[in-house]
């Protein structure tokens, strides 16, 4: 399958990356509206494939993107110095609205993958735009909190001195301040935390659980402050969806995308665990959640609901 990526910064580029090391499509496409740049990245990466899989990485305009069946959107702009958040929102929706009728002109069949912060607002713009040229319910994604739950599981994974592969467990809502890690839901195999650490006698207090959840939840400000931005992580997780819906997995994913209704709050984009495939998002799956986690879960979607509002969606 060609996979295009729009936008080729760091995390487009890194997303062609990861997608070629870890063989996913069979065919890479790379627009930006910087032609020099996108041409750059594309040479660069090609130079890789003899240590990868073989496949054609390019550069090129929008309709190069024909024929693609995944095109993963990482374009955005960046915010000004004093720019308040609501102004760099309004500019980057002016930029959707130019950039996602261009490429489904061009790839109208394609699954819209998401990877432009703040992610659940641009997944919701995205969608909305995409309804209005006939675009199917479930075919836009965005990455939401796929690396907000695998830096949950790599924590969980060094705490307890265990494969992360081994680990089940998710974080929902916003891809932000106000995501909610769900502790409650967490499994080891098939074997609550509690149960888990206590069998295997590992100490997992009320100030482990703190620091964890600090270091999942502030993980991206920290990084931001040593490199300035933060780029591996997210481009493997948009990697990790694309891989799932080209090889039509079923697998349950944390992205985020547009839903009804999220405790009590209506018309949201959040993430929750999804069921991906070939068609995109097949179903949403509700957890258990304990009355706390609901309480948050109900905060962070009436923060994103507030944001989507003030510009007009």
């Amino acid at each position: 399958m060609k996979i295009g990526i729009v936008g080729c910064g760091n995390v487009g580029s890194a997303a062609a990356y990861a997608c070629l090391l870890q063989g996913v499509g069979t065919e890479l496409v790379l627009v930006d509206q910087n032609e020099e740049l996108a041409r750059a990245q594309a040479e660069d990466i090609s130079h890789a494939t003899p240590f990868s899989k073989m496949m054609s990485v390019q550069s090129g305009n929008y309709d190069l993107l024909h024929g693609s069946g995944i095109v993963i959107i990482s374009a955005g702009v960046s915010q000004k110095t004093g720019e308040s958040r609501l102004d760099l929102l309004k500019r980057n929706a002016d930029v959707f609205e130019k950039i996602i009728p261009v490429v489904l002109k061009n790839a109208p069949e394609a699954i819209l993958l998401i990877a432009t912060n703040p992610v659940d607002i641009m997944t919701h713009m995205a969608d909305n735009i995409a309804s209005k040229h006939g675009h199917t319910k479930g075919r836009v994604i965005g990455t939401g909190t796929i690396l907000d739950t695998a830096r949950f599981r790599t924590l969980l994974s060094q705490h307890l001195g265990i494969s992360s592969h081994s680990i089940h467990a998710y974080v929902l809502g916003e891809h932000g301040d106000s995501e909610v890690l769900d502790w409650s839901g967490v499994r080891i195999g098939n074997i609550l935390l509690e149960d888990f650490s206590m069998q295997m006698k590992l100490r997992l207090d009320k100030d482990d659980i703190s620091r964890i959840d600090n270091a999942v939840r502030y993980a991206g400000k920290r990084i931001q402050d040593g490199k300035g931005a933060t780029w591996f992580g997210i481009a493997s997780g948009a990697a990790r969806i694309a891989k799932a819906i080209i090889n039509d997995e079923q697998s349950v994913l944390t992205c985020c995308a547009p839903l009804n209704k999220v405790e009590s709050i209506e018309n949201v984009t959040l993430s929750l665990p999804h069921l991906i495939s070939a068609k995109g998002i097949e179903a949403s799956i509700y957890p258990d959640l304990g009355k706390e986690e609901s309480e948050k879960l109900q905060e962070s979607a009436q923060l994103i609901k507030v944001a989507i509002t003030s510009i007009g969606y």
